[in-house]
């Protein structure tokens, strides 16, 4: 199998116009975010030149803990939670979104039972496990949510499938039994893969 053509990406001296950009359009949404030092792991395959450790996803809404992505995924991730997530939660539960656990995002390791490098190779990916409202609220994804925690959870999820090339979560597979996996993962004719 050829190794992902991402495995040989390394930071440059100046970093790229389009990862500074991106970072202005992160600052406008007032996401806070930390740069952190390039990660590379030549034997496995790991590389994310850029990236950033997310604090927040927006002016109102936390993240954590040290959220690491590079910075189109955190945008995306920035712009889902106020677009989506944010209304979506006023619509069903009259409270605003206040925090998004994460159970993962920047992870080298290969894909579960395969050699494939995982988008949490490349800090393309993030794992959701909860949402927090700001009346105390929590809900958790898993197979099994109230009804109206489901009814969040479903809009929520169906809604990511867009935005993001590749969703799962509860229903999928074993692994995503207790948390949505969102990535950007570059797919022929830019198609989506949503389970």
């Amino acid at each position: 199998m050829l190794p992902d053509p991402r495995s040989a990406d390394l930071p440059d001296e100046k970093m790229p116009d389009e990862e500074v950009a991106c970072r202005e359009r992160l600052k406008t949404l007032g996401v806070e975010f930390e740069e952190h030092k390039a990660e590379s792991n030549a034997e496995i395959g790991c590389s994310i030149p850029y990236p950033i450790v997310l604090k927040t996803l927006g002016k109102s809404i936390a993240i954590g803990p040290g959220t690491e992505l590079n910075c189109p995924m955190a945008e995306a991730a920035a712009r889902f939670a106020a677009n989506v997530i944010q209304p979506e939660a006023k619509a069903e539960f009259g409270a605003d979104l206040k925090s998004i656990g994460q159970a993962s995002a920047f992870v080298c390791r290969p894909r579960h039972g395969t050699r494939k490098l995982s988008e949490h190779a490349f800090g393309n990916a993030l794992d959701i496990a909860s949402f927090t409202l700001s009346d105390g609220k929590k809900i958790e994804v898993g197979p099994t949510p109230p009804e109206k925690d489901a009814k969040f959870l479903n809009a929520v999820r169906k809604a990511a499938c867009g935005p993001f090339k590749t969703v799962l979560g509860p229903g999928a597979d074993a692994d995503h039994a207790l948390h949505f996996h969102l990535d950007l993962e570059p797919r022929r004719h830019g198609g989506t893969f949503c389970q």
